[in-house]
């Protein structure tokens, strides 16, 4: 079993929209999957109140209970536990880095958020967890696409696929779907199966993410 923790201080990044539609489309690809919502905003608990299909599984658990739950997780058969985490600084928080695999930063291209992460950031070095940004709810195109995407590849891993901010995403989360439930051959759907068809290529390649996040925490103590 592999946990994937989606993780950002910065609300509004579209943590829950995104958890929802790779986890939809890590299971589309054959995978069985687990989402654990620690927000209380319930974003998922409502959407999976709305869902008629079968699968991902959801349980809303108190921050409190994460390793225990963990802990039981790693015995079951699931291949995957998506991790939905509060958008704030807590010991919660903390456990849920600490129980990834693999982190995903999701990051809009604006100031504010380009700033939002660094204290998500410090604790996923200071814990030597492996990680990756990704560029979610982005414009089509604009400069602050490439902007940002040369900032975030300074400080760590950026997939090849940014998440544009198109309204199948949220008419998906109205009907109790993934995007690419929703909308199979459109633009957004493409776009989540490439970003799940990379995460899951480098969570193979573990080993050498974790040796690029060193050497970035490396660098970065330096500056």
């Amino acid at each position: 079993m592999k946990a994937i923790t989606f993780v950002t201080q910065k609300g509004g990044s579209g943590k829950s929209t995104l958890c929802i539609s790779l986890a939809v489309a890590a299971q589309e690809a054959g995978h069985t999957v687990c989402i654990l919502e620690m927000d209380r905003q319930a974003t998922i608990s409502d959407w999976l109140d709305h869902r008629s299909a079968e699968g991902p599984e959801v349980a809303q658990i108190d921050v409190s209970r994460i390793d225990a739950v963990m802990e039981c997780l790693r015995a079951s058969a699931y291949d995957y536990v998506f991790i939905d985490t509060p958008g704030v600084d807590s010991a919660g928080t903390l456990a849920a880095i600490r129980a990834a695999d693999l982190c995903i930063i999701p990051c809009r291209p604006t100031p504010a958020d380009l700033r939002a992460f660094k204290p998500t950031l410090a604790a996923i070095y200071r814990l030597e967890k492996t990680f990756a940004f990704v560029l979610n709810q982005t414009p089509p195109r604009s400069y602050r696409i490439r902007d940002a995407a040369d900032g975030l590849a300074v400080l760590g891993i950026l997939p090849d696929v940014n998440i544009v901010a198109r309204t199948d995403h949220q008419d998906a989360i109205g009907l109790g779907q993934g995007v690419t439930e929703f909308n199979p051959k459109g633009q957004a759907a493409g776009e989540v199966r490439r970003l799940w068809s990379w995460i899951e290529r480098r969570m193979k390649a573990g080993k050498s993410l974790r040796d690029v996040g060193r050497r970035v925490m490396k660098h970065a103590e330096a500056a």
